[in-house]
């Protein structure tokens, strides 16, 4: 089997990564949380740092489906983007080499599943962690409107939060991705591919996705006939073949016809209205 591992720089571009994926500034919480810190775009940029590009766009595409209806209210997690993605998806690709498992396969994605959610869950640590510190600049903060020094706010805004995350992003992933690939031999000498413990692994792994795939439905579908366009991405892509990527840009094409059929539908009435008050206007002058 492949030796494999993590380098100490690559570790700290995933520090890096996983600071950027929601530290404020830097293009805030649409540039960090909502993009680089996605499995789908942090596959593809794993993937560089590691010098797999396939692997890490096929883990990232993997696991993103379990979290794709992930949403924060109130600031309450279930699982951490950043540690999903800059902590799983690394760890994903050393197991799934280490193991000599095709990240194509079936066996391979539902042990990056895997992998990924229970870092995720882990990760909640690190997500209140980081709340938990960044309290302290808030109270500094506060101190700085009440003395009038509101310059100060830039500090605490822009430059103090980096400390939160340099303390609960930054280390934890470099250290956590570098014992990455001891992790993998332990697998191996203690975990055989055909024990129970690996199968039950790869059965709960490949159950996942459908979890997240239901979390997604029950945002998005408000009447029955929502249910249509479900189904036709399904049998695009499970009985005619058409992959994920063929499958959005199907599905791009519909959703611009739907919206000028919505546009058309919004402008009727008011056309009708329009034309009522000039046949009103035309009895008056008569």
């Amino acid at each position: 089997m492949e030796t494999v591992g993590v380098n100490l720089l690559q570790a700290i571009l995933l520090g890096l990564c996983a600071c950027l994926s929601s530290v404020p500034g830097m293009g805030g919480t649409v540039f960090g949380n909502y993009t680089l810190g996605r499995p789908l775009v942090a596959g593809l940029v794993v993937g560089l740092i590691m010098g797999d590009i396939t692997t890490g766009i096929i883990i990232g595409a993997a696991i993103q489906v379990v979290y794709i209806a992930l949403v924060t209210p109130g600031g309450t997690v279930s699982a951490d983007v950043r540690a999903i993605s800059y902590i799983g998806i690394p760890l994903a690709m050393v197991a799934i080499k280490g193991l000599g498992l095709d990240p194509a396969s079936s066996e391979g994605q539902s042990m990056a599943i895997a992998l990924g959610s229970m870092v995720g869950t882990l990760g909640t640590v690190l997500f209140y962690g980081t709340a938990t510190v960044n309290l302290v600049w808030q109270h500094i903060g506060w101190k700085a409107v009440e003395k009038g020094k509101l310059r100060q706010l830039y500090i605490v805004d822009m430059v103090l939060p980096w400390i939160s995350h340099l303390l609960c992003s930054f280390l934890p992933t470099v250290v956590i991705t570098l014992l990455g690939s001891n992790m993998v031999d332990i697998i191996k000498n203690y975990l055989p591919m055909d024990g129970i413990a690996m199968k039950t692994l790869f059965t709960v792994g490949s159950l996942l996705p459908a979890v997240g795939v239901a979390i997604l439905l029950k945002q998005v579908v408000s009447k029955p006939t929502d249910l249509l366009t479900f189904f036709f991405g399904f049998i695009l892509a499970a009985l005619m073949g058409v992959n994920l990527i063929g499958a959005a840009v199907i599905g791009g094409f519909f959703a611009v016809l739907f919206y000028h059929i919505k546009m058309l539908q919004l402008k009727k009435p008011a056309a009708v209205t329009a034309d009522a008050e000039f046949e009103d206007d035309d009895e008056e002058d008569i």
